[in-house]
């Protein structure tokens, strides 16, 4: 996995198959963000097993199949959506596209698993949330600074033991190296990426809601700047946001295009849980000064202070989950409630947002 580029990460874990040889096969349509690659190793090491790919971008078609030797590369996305042998598409599109991508996925009686942030727009949302209700499928979102980081995981398990007691707040940061050469042309157009609370901020609610058990959540407050990139004009390269849960948990997150060169990874992402009988810390990626791997968790309660070191030692449940779900029709790896949930929140806290630039305010409402 790269860890200097966010773009490119994608994790690998232990095989843990939950379907026989041929028993699920997905495809991959769309590669404008790496992140596809992790979406893929999860769902290969969950036993599902990836037939096609479709890029109209050759140059990606054949970095992909380095990777996944033995995929069929398809002349068409139609090709791949009329295979009936298909249960699954994969997509990782610019993300103003990808729910257009969904739509027609479903429309051809497939399942639909997608890269964050899923939509742009409200009106993009309401369209899914319709399909879904029409259809019955499953519209999954890779989720991936939760669902693919094994601190984040264990997290989950030790909150559902009851080890810190009831949730009551959620504190994330997400900070991103922008390596901006490296980007795409629509990554710094905000028509394209949606900003930086839609984007990137999507993980940050997606964990509040997941961590305190919330249903639902009111964005108090939440704001957006352009603090240094200034030579992308459209480039939100700060954001933060605070919310309160409909259970009374509050949550705060930040999130930043500002991670310097000197960090060995291409992010310090680091989750604060308290609870009413201790808190968790995790320092998902580095800890920094000290240890080059990721997946460390710091735990608090009445019984004392322990530290684990997780790095290969949890595995990454969802993705079967999600194969079985798509199987059985149940939601054990993520209900469709909270999947839309989310990514509304986000698309608020993005369509609210107080704006700064050039460290001045845009928004006069104040």
């Amino acid at each position: 996995m790269q860890k200097n580029n966010g773009m490119n990460y994608a994790p690998k874990g232990k095989t843990n198959s939950v379907v026989g040889e041929g028993e699920f096969r997905f495809a991959a349509i769309s590669l404008d963000h790496g992140h596809i690659y992790g979406m893929c190793n999860g769902l290969i090491e969950a036993g599902a097993t990836l037939k096609w790919v479709y890029d109209p971008d050759q140059e990606k078609v054949a970095a992909f199949l380095k990777t996944y030797p033995g995929v069929k590369a398809a002349q068409s996305a139609e090709e791949i959506l009329q295979d009936p042998s298909v249960s699954l598409v994969a997509g990782a599109a610019i993300p103003s596209k990808r729910c257009e991508l969904g739509l027609k996925v479903m429309d051809y009686g497939k399942h639909y698993f997608t890269d964050k942030s899923p939509f742009t727009s409200l009106e993009q949302l309401e369209a899914a949330r319709q399909k879904t209700a029409e259809t019955g499928l499953k519209w999954a979102v890779y989720y991936s600074e939760r669902l693919h980081v094994e601190s984040a995981v264990y997290a989950g398990q030790l909150i559902e033991q009851g080890a810190i007691g009831r949730v009551v707040q959620v504190i994330g940061t997400g900070p991103h190296r922008l390596n901006a050469k490296s980007r795409p042309d629509w990554f710094f157009k905000k028509e394209y990426y949606g900003g930086i609370l839609c984007d990137i901020g999507s993980h940050q609610i997606e964990q509040f809601l997941y961590y305190t058990g919330a249903k639902d959540a009111k964005v108090v407050h939440s704001k957006v700047g352009t603090y240094k990139h200034k030579e992308y004009p459209e480039l939100e390269d700060f954001g933060d946001a605070s919310l309160i849960g409909d259970n009374g948990a509050t949550g705060y997150f930040r999130v930043d295009w500002l991670t310097p060169d000197g960090l060995r990874t291409w992010g310090d992402g680091r989750t604060l849980i308290l609870g009413t009988d201790g808190y968790i810390e995790l320092r998902k990626y580095i800890d920094v000064a000290r240890d080059t791997s990721g997946d460390h968790l710091f735990l608090v309660n009445h019984e004392g202070e322990k530290h684990f070191s997780l790095q290969g030692q949890i595995g990454f449940p969802y993705f079967g989950q999600l194969i079985l779900d798509c199987l059985h029709g149940t939601e054990k790896a993520m209900t469709q409630e909270h999947t839309f949930k989310a990514a509304e929140l986000c698309l608020i806290a993005q369509k609210e947002a107080i704006c700064v630039e050039d460290g001045q305010l845009v928004d006069q409402s104040l």
